[in-house]
């Protein structure tokens, strides 16, 4: 390995973190002071899965020890790539400002899990780069060798390449958000863990000894390492059904975007008063509201979260009127007026809501070198048909309705669905 990429890699890293999933975490002080700045300590206060713990109690954890545990898989892939060739086309500079980036790039990330996710607001990954390019976190990403412009670049892909780096950030980008990024294995293993379940768990330390570096791709897997994708995948689908999208998660999650797109419509609040907010800082904002659909707050925070009154699979064809947030809101007047017949009484235009995730991939645009192919054409058992089967499994259409209405759910449900199903087609 180059004797200055081994350096940046492997030298000062004295300060350690002891993290509930990977043990002890070492940082070099001046890496570690970015996690004592208060755009970091914001992330402490977040919550890693939102609403999750009502469901699984023990889903507590954090942005930040997830920002950690990022950090701490992206160093260990890159020492990996380093050693087999990577150091090639990898700057001392460049290398510190990766690690920033792994140890910063959710340091705009929304409160309440992905509550705020369709609504009309900056992406968190523009926010993060924003945030890097910001005192006092800019000067301490100099203060660790790395190039802060560089660091927010890696994170927000909107940023262009400086003409002499254009290679380098292209494959940093591509390791921090790829098919096997540490990103994606630090949460699922995370999440897991935290849940309870063993949906997640992967077994990282094969992972890394099946990844090759590619200056173009990032990185590419041998024909060894396709379990380890297919483990990847089928885990990431699991802990979306179980977990991420579990019908209460759903709930609560659409219950706050409900109010919060409302006050967005009618310039109650705007989107600057949303950004750099913690969860607290978030129900505080929907308890200074007077608006009544902000009750939809204080709902969540008591735990009196909206039923599930109807659940239909998507079709993209057929249902194509409910994709944005406005056609669904305009949907849930139309079924909250039809409803009031079995209902008893009209339901309030705050009562209902229209459910749809958001789209989601379960495709690898991984190569498998001795293959001489990408994941989808290889031997893997894991088709894109498959693929396309998983998204089709979770992308639920879900009505909720207030659970004041709890009684007449019971009574009513098919007759609900009828309703339901007969305004998507219109």
């Amino acid at each position: 390995m180059n004797k200055d990429v081994r350096s940046a890699l492997l030298e000062g890293y004295t300060v350690p973190i002891r993290d509930a999933l990977w043990g002890h975490i070492y940082l070099t002080p001046s890496l570690a002071a970015l996690t004592e700045c208060p755009a970091f300590m914001r992330l402490n206060r977040i919550m890693q899965l939102g609403p999750a713990y009502r469901v699984y109690p023990g889903a507590t954890h954090t942005r930040a020890s997830h920002s950690i545990g990022v950090y701490y898989l992206a160093r260990r892939l890159l020492i990996q790539l380093a050693e087999e060739g990577a150091d090639e086309w990898l700057s001392p500079a460049g290398v510190v400002s990766f690690l920033c980036a792994a140890l910063l790039h959710d340091l705009g990330h929304f409160p309440y899990t992905h509550s705020l996710k369709e609504l009309p607001l900056l992406e968190h990954e523009v926010l993060t780069g924003k945030l890097i390019l910001a005192e006092p976190v800019k000067d301490l990403v100099i203060n660790a060798g790395g190039d802060p412009y560089f660091t927010a670049a890696i994170v927000d892909d909107s940023l262009p390449a400086p003409d002499d780096k254009v290679q380098e950030l292209n494959f940093y980008r591509k390791l921090l958000s790829g098919s096997l990024d540490p990103d994606k294995l630090d949460y699922l293993c995370r999440d897991a863990r935290y849940c309870g379940v063993p949906y997640g768990a992967q077994d990282v330390d094969f992972i890394l000894s099946r990844l090759h570096p590619h200056s173009e791709r990032g990185v590419d897997i041998d024909s060894r390492g396709i379990t380890a994708v297919e483990s990847l995948l089928f885990s990431k689908y699991l802990m979306y059904r179980a977990v991420y999208w579990h019908r209460s998660v759903r709930s609560a999650t659409a219950m706050v975007k409900k109010a919060i797109l409302k006050g967005l419509e009618e310039n109650i609040i705007t989107g600057d008063k949303l950004y750099n907010l913690d969860d607290q800082g978030l129900f505080t904002l929907g308890a200074q509201q007077t608006n009544p659909v902000f009750s939809l707050f204080d709902m969540v925070k008591n735990g009196r979260l909206f039923l599930t009154a109807a659940e239909i699979p998507f079709d993209e064809n057929a249902h194509a009127g409910v994709l944005s947030l406005s056609a669904r809101s305009n949907l849930e007047k139309e079924i909250a007026g039809e409803l009031s017949s079995l209902l008893g009484n009209k339901p309030d235009e705050n009562a209902l809501i229209v459910d749809l995730p958001e789209p989601i991939s379960f495709e690898s645009g991984l190569y498998v070198k001795d293959e001489n192919c990408f994941f989808s054409d290889s031997s893997s058992v894991l088709s894109n048909k498959l693929a396309d089967a998983f998204v089709a499994s979770l992308r639920i259409i879900r009505v909720f309705v207030d659970s004041r209405y709890e009684d007449e759910l019971s009574i009513h449900r098919e007759g609900i669905l009828n309703i339901t199903q007969k305004w998507l087609h219109l």
